[in-house]
């Protein structure tokens, strides 16, 4: 029984690496042994980085690249905030309309609205085209917010009495207690947020007519996905490698960001997520 597990688990993890490794070799691999191999290369025959090269070399990529990780950290922060703020508010008890702000908020997870409303809301606000529309329509996550607020209410009352005793207000309490006492569920939280701004490809492509502006994501749907070819042009170089390692170098470095960022954040992981939803 232990063999067939073992082989089981040893062929789930096959169907995962060997694609990506594939891809990251493709990536590497030398522009003439791309070709002869129709596109795709297990084991190349020698190590060659002109695709990297020349995806960020300062073209729509780079561009691409710079925009989201300006959307990322921007809308992480903006939506920590706001989640943490809320999640806290309706966290205590002596909050007037608690209980309202809270059933609106589980309504929203049952009620989305549609993309028509969406769009038309974002175009009456004036954010057509802007970078804020790739975060201010998607920066509260219910759900986030959810499990925000199950962790606050399990905060100890005798921690936050004892603050106010001492002449603290709900300012400083949220500050200097709650948010400290908070950091797993929140790096966890975080995580949540920046995986959803880096992955978002639809939000660019409703709101963003300017290709100029567009994110990684989007980049990567048009030249990789959509198998659309990269121009010398487009990449601001005189001579291009083989489309395949252009867009396998897009792909992996659209990937390489959050897996450089989860290791620091996986030991906050189960400690986060069991704290926000086993208490309250």
């Amino acid at each position: 029984m232990r063999i067939l597990t073992a082989l089981v688990m040893a062929a789930a993890c096959a169907l995962v690496l060997v694609p990506f490794a594939g891809i990251i070799s493709t990536s590497l691999a030398p522009s003439d042994q791309v070709t002869r191999s129709g596109g795709m290369v297990l084991i190349p025959e020698s190590i060659s980085l002109d695709a990297y090269r020349s995806v960020l070399s300062g073209g729509v990529v780079t561009r691409a690249l710079l925009v989201s990780i300006g959307v990322t950290v921007v809308g992480t922060a903006v939506s920590l905030s706001v989640s943490a703020l809320l999640a806290y508010a309706t966290s205590r008890r002596h909050m007037v309309g608690r209980t309202a702000v809270v059933t609106l908020i589980l309504l929203s997870l049952l009620f989305t609205p549609g993309m028509i409303p969406s769009y038309l809301a974002v175009k009456d606000f004036g954010l057509i085209n802007s970078y804020a529309a790739l975060v201010l329509p998607v920066a509260l996550s219910a759900f986030n917010v959810i499990v925000m607020r199950a962790f606050f209410l399990g905060l100890p009352g005798e921690v936050t009495d004892a603050a106010r005793i001492d002449g603290a207000n709900e300012w400083q309490i949220f500050t200097r207690i709650a948010l400290p006492l908070s950091r797993a569920m929140l790096a966890v939280v975080g995580l949540f947020y920046a995986v959803g701004y880096w992955n978002a490809f639809f939000t660019a492509l409703l709101y963003l007519d300017d290709a100029a502006r567009w994110p990684l994501q989007l980049v990567l749907r048009t030249y990789v996905v959509n198998e659309n070819p990269l121009g010398a042009a487009d990449l601001g170089i005189d001579r291009l490698p083989a489309q395949p390692s252009l867009q396998m170098a897009i792909l992996v470095t659209s990937v390489v960001p959050i897996l450089c960022i989860y290791p620091f954040l996986q030991r906050h992981f189960a400690t986060g997520v069991l704290t926000g939803a086993v208490k309250g």
